[in-house]
């Protein structure tokens, strides 16, 4: 008697179940680093333009002085500009963080947010430095602002942009 066909089971990449807007800010808001620290992504636009993100002061988040934890100001603005400017591009693109530093203006004593914002000018000229395939380094910037819109921090991050080698 033939044995009955396998089924075929492919495990779906990260980027295949997290592909849309939506759930990518859901599976932050519940990925352990941001849901411990107090980061909530409020939004990501549904053509990967915008993301708003904030952080509120908690007791796991909270320094020896009682302000925000630098470590949690800087993880709140950590992948956003990689994934805005990756699913911006397309799957012809490889996009890494290159480098980050950041700058601390001002205690924050409560709930901060920051705002990202990807001007269609800035994709278009990295698809045409990076249309021979070579790597374009590109900062962007971002500030992170307590509720009265003072400056809390001002955060930049380098991102390595190159239009991906065909396989021959």
């Amino acid at each position: 008697m033939p044995r009955p066909p396998v089924p075929t089971f492919r495990i779906p990449t990260w980027q295949e179940l997290l592909g849309r807007p939506e759930s990518l800010r859901r599976a932050l808001n519940m990925w352990p680093p941001y849901r411990f620290a107090g980061v909530r992504v409020l939004q990501i636009a549904p053509d990967y333009s915008r993301a708003v993100v904030s952080l509120r002061l908690t007791p796991l988040n909270r320094n020896y002085v009682g302000t925000q934890f630098g470590g949690s100001l800087f993880a709140m603005a950590d992948p956003f500009w990689m994934l805005l400017v990756m699913n911006q591009l397309g799957p012809d693109y490889v996009v890494w963080d290159q480098r980050a530093e950041i700058e601390f203006v001002r205690p924050g004593r409560g709930e901060v947010r920051t705002e990202f914002v990807l001007d269609p000018a800035v994709v278009q000229r990295l698809r045409e430095a990076a249309a021979d395939g070579d790597k374009v380094l590109e900062w962007f910037e971002n500030d992170i602002v307590d509720l009265a819109g003072e400056v809390v921090a001002r955060v930049r991050r380098q991102l390595y942009v190159r239009r991906k080698r065909e396989m021959s």
